[in-house]
């Protein structure tokens, strides 16, 4: 190109002088002197090759490189090219810009999980659906793409820290939990909130205080979890709709319940004897509950005695006293004396000898006796 032939072109200074290198001296037709090599920096023998008119763009690349006069004449603001063909490349690069602004901030691509909020000069204009969708460039228009099918997790409390919370019974327990939540309404989403991300963390931090707070620490730590996780998400819902903030909670999960590390041991401690007083309770009431259950069925057992004892009265007064008599002569000692005549008025029973069987045991014959002593 031009540009080029001009810039490695020798200065007039130096053309006119006799170069003094390996090739020796040097005449009009660029050849030395003697019978050595052509000077390469020389013109060559038929004469310098008239340049070629330039074109626009090498005079916008010669004006860039500043190899023109700054303030002459055919230079324009700040080295750039004047004239009609600066004015064609002027245009043709703010077309090619407009161009580009216009494909990038009007041409949409909304994916399916994906929605997009449409805002004319700030005041909402609608909401885009899944596909490619066409808007007014900016400034005129903006989009917020929003995911509205991704389920976002916040986790109390964050890293490895305790969450201490106070119960209904005044006891404090170190609470770890999740909070599972969408987007519901894109707009309100959007315009609504400030920080959405913020509001739905306060709004679950505070539905679970509250709650936790009419609960005990049995309920907290044992089976009461799961009404506890359905009462926070109620109310974190409840919370966040007030506020128009197109937040769906999906579920609130409860991953730790338990005493605080400083205090854990004495928690253990008062746990075990609340344990051993329920046991000790539910024992005395299942004793309870047996000496009831006994003293009715005697009392049953009596009144069916009392009816037969209206139907024949004589006949029950035998039958309850040789019923009584077996049983306190059963865990009584007995000696039985068996005589042919009768027994004596007077026998020495406490001078008897004790046998590990004495009912089975038959005393040997004694004196006769009258009559009448056997009587008695």
């Amino acid at each position: 190109m031009t540009i080029f032939s001009r810039w490695f072109q020798r200065p007039d200074i130096l053309a006119t002088e006799t170069p003094k290198g390996p090739w020796g001296g040097s005449g009009d037709d660029g050849k030395t002197g003697g019978n050595g090599p052509r000077n390469p920096w020389a013109l060559p023998p038929g004469g310098r090759k008239p340049a070629a008119k330039p074109t626009a763009l090498d005079e916008f690349l010669r004006k860039a490189r500043g190899s023109g006069g700054g303030g002459g004449g055919n230079g324009g603001f700040g080295g750039m090219p004047s004239g009609a063909n600066a004015r064609a490349l002027w245009a043709i690069g703010v077309a090619i810009i407009a161009v580009v602004w216009i494909l990038f901030t009007s041409v949409h691509q909304i994916g399916p999980q994906q929605r997009g909020v449409v805002t004319y000069f700030g005041k909402y204009a609608g909401t885009l659906d899944p596909g490619v969708r066409l808007t007014m460039p900016a400034p005129i228009a903006d989009v917020t793409v929003v995911d509205v099918q991704k389920i976002r997790t916040d986790n109390f409390p964050v890293g490895d820290g305790e969450n201490l919370t106070l119960t209904g019974d005044q006891n404090i327990i170190d609470l770890a939990y999740s909070v599972r939540w969408d987007i519901a309404d894109p707009r309100d989403y959007v315009f609504q909130l400030a920080e959405p991300n913020d509001t739905v963390r306060a709004a679950a931090e505070s539905a679970m205080r509250a709650v936790v707070a009419t609960t005990t620490l049995d309920q907290a730590i044992g089976t009461g979890r799961t009404v506890i996780e359905q009462r926070v998400a109620e109310l974190t819902q409840q919370i966040l709709n007030d506020y128009k903030s197109g937040v769906r909670i999906q579920g609130v999960a409860i991953k730790q319940a338990a005493a605080p590390a400083r205090i854990v041991e004495d928690f253990n401690a008062v746990t075990a004897a609340q344990q051993e007083a329920i046991a000790n309770l539910n024992q005395s009431r299942s004793y309870a509950q047996q000496v009831v259950a006994r003293a009715q069925g005697e009392a049953a057992s009596f009144d069916k005695v009392y009816e037969q004892y209206k139907l024949a009265p004589e006949v029950t007064r035998r039958r309850m006293y040789y019923e009584t008599m077996e049983a306190v002569l059963a865990k009584s000692d007995k000696t039985i004396v068996e005589t042919p005549g009768g027994v004596v008025p007077y026998l020495p029973l406490s001078n008897a000898k004790r046998l590990p069987n004495p009912e089975a045991v038959q005393a040997t014959p004694a004196t006769a006796a009258p009559q009448s002593g056997a009587a008695q």
